[in-house]
């Protein structure tokens, strides 16, 4: 009887353990959210500016790629909300991976045209980075209007009289 005991301890150390080890000590994988914002560069300035304006309902999509083989491996997709933020939730880390937010499309027709360098921003993706918090923010990003809006010249010379102070 004791025999029959002994061997099921031996088999339970060798066989069951070392699977519940090892199971309990992968990292737990937390999601992580990319946060960001869309705006309408009312001004044709090329940054943001006193008179930017954010954009509701607007598409951004997210995508990863492999740093070697530029191949996509993580896709998903986000929408403005009424304060032209958004918000898209990723399941895992994409530890190596180049992450790129971008902007798909805009529903101000009048703002519909990408802004020069500010279409797409980098986020880092992985929890191995020593930041604690899961949440990651992406640049703002930003779409031109058509035409500038009224009240742009004195707009963008409170920039040039900060420029003469410094």
């Amino acid at each position: 009887m004791a025999s029959s005991a002994m061997k099921f301890l031996v088999l339970f150390a060798i066989c069951v353990l070392p699977a519940f080890v090892s199971a309990t000590a992968r990292p737990v994988k937390t999601p992580l959210t990319v946060c960001g914002k869309v705006y309408c560069d009312t001004c044709r300035a090329g940054f943001e500016t006193t008179a930017t304006t954010f954009i509701a309902g607007a598409n951004v999509m997210l995508e990863c790629r492999d740093r070697k083989t530029m191949q996509v491996h993580y896709t998903a997709n986000g929408v403005t909300d009424s304060t032209g933020s958004y918000e898209i939730t990723v399941a895992y880390d994409h530890g190596d991976h180049l992450c790129e937010a971008s902007l798909v499309s805009s529903p101000d027709a009048g703002c519909a045209k990408f802004a020069p360098g500010r279409d797409r921003s980098v986020v880092i993706l992985t929890s191995n980075n020593g930041v604690a918090s899961t949440i990651r923010y992406a640049n703002n990003m930003g779409f031109m209007a058509d035409q500038p809006m009224s009240g742009c010249a004195q707009v963008l010379q409170q920039y040039l009289e900060a420029d003469e102070d410094i």
